[in-house]
């Protein structure tokens, strides 16, 4: 074999020559899962890789093989093959020319003779063997990992989310029900163990994430893992302070809103927000709008009217001067 065509079987399964065997077998288990043909259909590469990986755990599993990978390394299987010649040949030494293999040993004093030369720079007395390889399973440690795992969305309420509630829907053939827990957020995962597709090589069956989706609220928003609404208040309380009952997932609260506060100013309800896996709670931020009346009755309009003529009050003085 050309120095070329050699192949680091450590290297392969990215374990140090001092790799247990247990560390081997668990590295060919992971990269076997990564690259199997089922997992990676069409894709060549992945096939070839798939290939190396049980060539080298063919190898490295195996600890005579191993022993001689390690001991003679590109030539391991050549001189594995000679030495099961020399051990059932009866000619003596020194005896009739045998050509066993593509090499001729009556010219050497010894199979260590011929390991020595060998070593030293194939080409000379004796011919190098090729060497081929067949693309096969070492047992069925290959086709032990699980199915696929498979995804599906699921569609919640507000409140279904925020309070956990258990669903039942069609996934193919099958009726899964499932429990989603309190405090389930839009784009968050849950894995359900066991409901993903059966392997074709056991019976063992990957698992379900179902990408959860939120209805959209006519209220509440997320903003990161805290949830936002927006009041609407009026010029009077807005300018005179007020206390207003606001909404929150479960229930309303009384919040005092201070005279003077401006329109898109945001208030904080500390322990009111979403429910997190500890069972604690967020915040919710209420962001404040002034609304003015469209339509103003003749007494409203007399009294603003009279507010306008009274008050000192102007917004835009910052602008003065520029």
């Amino acid at each position: 074999m050309a120095a070329s065509d050699f192949k680091d079987y450590y290297q392969v399964l990215g374990v140090s020559k001092s790799a247990s065997q247990d560390d081997i077998k668990k590295a060919y288990r992971k990269l076997a899962r990564k690259y199997h043909p089922d997992l990676n259909p069409g894709d060549k590469e992945a096939e070839n890789r798939f290939k190396e990986i049980n060539e080298a755990q063919e190898v490295l599993s195996d600890p005579e093989k191993r022993h001689k990978y390690d001991e003679y390394g590109q030539y391991w299987q050549q001189a594995a093959t000679q030495r099961q010649q020399q051990t059932r040949s009866t000619t003596p030494r020194g005896g009739v020319g045998v050509d066993v293999g593509g090499y001729d040993f009556s010219q050497y004093g010894s199979f260590d003779d011929f390991i020595e030369e060998l070593l030293g720079g194939l080409g000379g007395k004796g011919g190098a063997g090729r060497r081929s390889y067949n693309y096969r399973t070492s047992g069925s440690e290959g086709f032990s990992q699980p199915g696929q795992d498979v995804e599906a969305a699921i569609a919640l309420s507000f409140s279904e989310a925020f309070n956990g509630v258990q669903q039942q829907f069609k996934l193919g053939d099958e009726t899964i029900k499932v429990r989603i827990p309190p405090g389930a957020k839009p784009g968050s995962r849950l894995r359900v163990k066991g409901k993903g597709q059966t392997s074709p090589f056991s019976d063992r069956r990957g698992d379900l994430y179902l990408n959860i989706e939120l209805k959209s609220h006519p209220f509440f928003s997320f903003e990161d893992d805290n949830i936002v609404c927006e009041l609407p208040i009026t010029p009077p309380e807005a300018a005179l302070g007020a206390q207003i009952d606001v909404p929150t997932p479960d229930g309303n609260v009384t919040m005092k809103i201070a005279p003077g506060v401006d329109s898109g100013q945001s208030l904080r309800l500390r322990g009111k927000g979403w429910r997190n896996p500890k069972g604690d709670r967020t915040d919710q931020i209420v962001k404040l709008k002034i609304v003015t009346p469209k339509e103003l009755t003749d007494n409203e309009k007399e009294y603003y009217e009279k507010i306008q003529q009274q008050s000192n009050f102007n917004p835009r003085n910052s602008m003065q001067g520029f």
